[in-house]
């Protein structure tokens, strides 16, 4: 039988935490949860603590596959990780034809779990690092961005005459001139649109990771979602969504927000396929595409659009930079024989 230690002998508090000690007895949490908590493991509190859900959706699909390689069965055994178990892995993941930033991206997600147990001494050390990263296939993105023309017609391709109609000439409007993503556009509130500024007024936009940008609004977004909030009816209701479901405007119910999957299959796609705009990729991030693209082949400073669109990283944004291919300055174009 294992020997047993003698409990540790309670420690005085220091006297200037003990002033902070209450001396009611009334707690929040009773001593069970308060010790179920205390005993959570590291595992589960780097989880908890990813603020993005498309990110933490993310990990988890790329964490689950890892487990069920290595046939993980309790948090523990993420102790017994090492450098072989990730190369197995990676191999693993290289056979089934997955493409190097696919690859990337789910040895950066078990990396960022182990970075954070070796912050909280869970680990020794983190296996993930120096394990090669497959090489990135091309600079240039793989998201298409629609012609100057294209994007023109997509503009007025909702009726002009209609609730609806208003609303989706507006969305589409704040996705080509201002390069929203979706849940960017579907977290604007009527408070955050048009705020006063000296230079004109300014839409206050929540991106990723809680990061807030001001942006200044576009005189065709700020035309096209006048217009929609006077039809719509709630402009002066500060703490509404900006942009209502159909369904709620119909049956007058305040308050119905649009969702990410409804901007894509009601407004975007809904446009695109009669203009014949259809293929991989096509969806909202094209627009995103479409108006980065646009703003530097007019000159934008590569570092302003990079802020512009919230990217953390000036290299995300080169990505939608093609002033480089575009084929009407390519060599190709160049010879004559």
């Amino acid at each position: 039988m294992a020997e047993q230690t003698p409990s540790s002998p309670a420690v005085p508090l220091h006297s200037e935490v003990q002033e902070l000690v209450p001396t009611h007895t009334g707690r929040i949490l009773s001593a069970h949860e308060f010790q179920q908590l205390s005993e959570v493991p590291a595992e589960t509190q780097w989880f908890a603590n990813i603020d993005s859900p498309q990110t933490r959706r993310a990990y988890q699909n790329d964490l689950a596959g890892f487990i069920r390689f290595t046939g993980i069965l309790t948090s523990t055994e993420f102790r017994q990780v090492t450098r072989a178990h990730v190369l197995a892995w990676r191999t693993e993941l290289e056979k089934q034809s997955l493409s190097g930033a696919t690859i990337r991206r789910k040895l950066a997600a078990l990396g960022s779990l182990f970075e954070y147990l070796c912050n909280q001494n869970a680990v020794t050390h983190n296996p993930v690092k120096g394990v090669k990263r497959p090489k990135v296939e091309s600079q240039t993105g793989k998201t298409p961005a629609l012609s100057n023309p294209q994007a023109a017609q997509l503009l007025v391709a909702p009726p002009a005459d209609t609730l609806k109609g208003k609303r989706d000439r507006a969305i589409l409007s704040l996705l080509l001139h201002h390069g929203l993503r979706r849940a960017e556009l579907c977290a604007l509130k009527v408070k955050d649109f048009a705020q006063p500024d000296r230079d004109g007024p300014r839409m206050r936009v929540w991106g990723k990771g809680g990061k807030v940008r001001y942006l200044p609004i576009h005189p065709h977004t700020l035309e096209s979602v006048g217009a929609y909030l006077e039809a719509a009816g709630h402009k002066t209701q500060s703490c509404y969504w900006l942009f209502q479901s159909v369904s709620h405007h119909q049956q007058r119910q305040p308050n119905g927000g649009m969702t990410p999957g409804g901007v894509y299959s009601e407004v975007v796609k809904k446009y695109m396929l009669p203009l014949g705009l259809s293929g991989d990729n096509m969806g909202p991030h094209a627009l995103r595409a479409t108006a980065a693209t646009c703003a530097l082949e007019n000159q934008a400073d590569i570092a302003q659009v990079q802020e512009w669109l919230g990217h953390a990283n000036i290299n995300t944004t080169r990505v939608y930079d093609r002033r480089v291919t575009r084929s009407p300055d390519s060599p190709t174009f160049k010879i004559n024989y």
